[in-house]
């Protein structure tokens, strides 16, 4: 994997995230680009919870979802997009805290599927804990109907 990304790739992803009106709804920033990783992290609303008052599954593999997907976004050619092939959430522990971190990692990078990892953590003044982890298939989308917003 590469150490370095290049300056074209973080304006490419930073641009293709901001079209995602589901982080921006949810409230999510990016943390962290480099090389086959990125951080996404989300504040606690209790608009986003589920009936325990915990932050929603749903939530947390989304935002898990888009950390991976952009981790092997960063490894891709410039003419490639980035889709979900498939993926499988493990929830490990409530998701309840002041923020939470997603940190998505690519395992293997291939030129049209890709295997990446997330972990979700809940944070607080005094604690990180690991909550949620995801597996995922990406896969490289050379469509350039699909790049130009068709």
């Amino acid at each position: 994997m590469p150490d370095q990304i290049h300056p074209d790739t973080i304006a490419r992803m930073t641009a293709a995230f901001a079209k995602q009106g589901i982080m921006q709804t949810l409230g999510v920033t990016i943390a962290e680009v480099t090389a086959g990783r990125v951080t996404l992290t989300l504040p606690f609303r209790t608009d986003l919870t589920q009936h325990h008052g915990f932050l929603h599954a749903g939530v947390v593999t989304t935002v898990m979802d888009s950390a991976a997907g952009f981790a092997a976004f960063t490894l891709m050619d410039d003419a490639a997009e980035v889709l979900t092939a498939e993926f499988k959430a493990s929830f490990l522990n409530p998701a309840r805290g002041d923020h939470f971190r997603m940190v998505g990692e690519v395992v293997k990078s291939g030129r049209t599927l890709s295997f990446a990892e997330a972990r979700a953590y809940a944070v607080t003044a005094d604690s990180e804990v690991l909550i949620a982890t995801l597996t995922a298939t990406m896969m490289a989308v050379r469509n350039p109907a699909l790049r130009q917003g068709a």
